[in-house]
């Protein structure tokens, strides 16, 4: 495969004004992407973004590169990153445009697109837009170009369609649910899609500014709607991330459950209804407790790299439907194309409801083992991964753990991160070792 130049793990993506996200990347991005999504098919394209106060500049940039490639485009506004891909299918749009850099700060950005199925874009057409990225901009002549126009009720149909992944014949009267949203895309989505299905909402992370979305709320930053559910007493917490593909929850008693959690408790709802085809797909950061406790029921258990990506590539290839990352993001995908938080939320509800038991009761066979992750930045052009130093450092660690714990080291898609993680039986002997290998390298670096 030829190295790509622009396109990470996840789309563009990075510090806004620097590295390449400039709206001179934009402009010519859409321009590059239109001249090849142009060579079939409806010849439109939909573009969402999340609350950053730079989602204007990259909306108008990529608005004009669409445009001056002769694609029509459909501007939704700030909408999750599933929303998008849903209504890139429904209107049988060419593509549909993200701009988010997920959970990251507000003055990282990023642009990613999905397919005209709902799916992340195929490495061939990346590899397209990249070799037009390399050509000059050449305006199509005025009869030509693109028109832009705005969908008025992308969330009324949004909320409708994740609705429609609860049980017709339930709803969720008496439950009390904090939500987050993390001052992103679904501040104006998530609290109403869960009023509607009857539960009582208490709403934090609802006030966008421009500037607050991930900041200290989120599923990336879980104090506040821990602190939030044993204020109200509510009955869980469910924290989206800014563009709200990713879930992470809060029970009663104020427990964190991650995604390796929700993908145990999905699995074993659909086994119970006879619904379950094939087994799990996790990644390579997935918990080892999570393998064990689906070995226990019976699920097979599959490990991808890290990234929704390949979650979803290793799902196709084995024919599996369920799968995810234990940051959260979670697929089904008899529910969706892509990471979803809200339908991942509505059925872990279901599940509750179906079962009559509480997020705790649902995951009390599932032991997670201790888990401790180290991200540690890195500049320039040496890898610390081949260092003599760093490896002689792992072959340690893993000699101590043995057979019940696991060395993972592993370079971040969209950020100059390495991260460590070491996962065993005793937190405090995996904390040291994460931080003697994280020391080794630094040191390297």
């Amino acid at each position: 495969m030829s190295q790509r130049k622009f396109f990470g793990t996840d789309g563009i993506r990075g510090k806004v004004g620097a590295d390449q996200m400039t709206p001179e990347l934009a402009l010519k991005l859409g321009w590059a992407a239109g001249r090849v999504l142009a060579r079939t098919g409806t010849k439109k394209v939909i573009i969402g973004k999340d609350t950053r106060i730079s989602g204007y500049m990259f909306e108008s940039a990529l608005e004009a590169g669409f445009s001056s490639a002769g694609l029509n485009v459909l501007l939704m506004g700030p909408m999750p990153t599933p929303a998008v891909a849903y209504l890139t299918r429904t209107f049988r749009a060419e593509a549909g445009v993200v701009i988010s850099a997920s959970h990251n700060p507000y003055y990282d950005n990023g642009i990613k697109f999905f397919s005209n199925d709902g799916s992340k874009l195929d490495d061939e057409i990346e590899l397209a837009i990249e070799a037009e990225l390399e050509k000059p901009l050449i305006c199509a002549e005025s009869q030509f170009l693109g028109k832009v126009s705005r969908i008025d009720d992308a969330r009324g149909r949004y909320i409708e369609y994740c609705k429609g992944n609860f049980p017709a014949d339930q709803t969720l009267s008496g439950l009390k649910i904090v939500v987050d949203c993390a001052h992103g895309a679904t501040y104006h989505i998530a609290p109403a899609v869960f009023r509607e299905l009857g539960a009582e909402v208490v709403a934090i992370g609802v006030e966008p500014n421009g500037m607050n979305i991930n900041d200290k709320c989120g599923a990336t930053s879980m104090g506040a709607i821990r602190d939030k559910v044993l204020e109200v007493n509510a009955d869980l917490g469910i924290a989206l991330d800014g563009d709200g593909d990713r879930i992470m929850m809060v029970t009663q008693e104020g427990d964190i459950i991650d995604g390796d959690q929700i993908l145990y408790i999905l699995a074993l709802d659909a086994k119970e209804r006879g619904l379950l085809k094939g087994g799990v797909v996790g990644t390579q950061m997935a918990n080892l407790g999570l393998e064990l406790a689906l070995k226990d029921e019976g699920i097979p258990f599959a490990r991808s790299k890290v990234g929704d990506r390949y979650v979803m590539e290793l799902l196709k290839e084995l024919g599996w439907r369920i799968g995810g990352e234990n940051s959260g993001h979670i697929l089904n995908l008899d529910h969706g194309t892509t990471g979803d938080g809200i339908v991942a939320g509505i059925l872990v509800l279901a599940a509750m409801r179906r079962s009559g038991k509480g997020l705790q009761q649902l995951i009390a066979k599932l032991k997670m083992f201790p888990q401790v992750l180290v991200n540690v930045r890195f500049e320039g052009d040496k890898n610390p991964l081949e260092a003599d130093t760093v490896t002689a450092k792992v072959a340690e660690v893993e000699r101590e753990l043995g057979e019940r714990g696991r060395v993972l080291l592993r370079k971040s898609g969209t950020e100059p991160l390495l991260r460590v993680m070491v996962e065993g039986e005793d937190k405090e002997t995996v904390t040291r070792l994460a931080n003697a290998i994280a020391d080794a390298v630094k040191a390297a670096t």
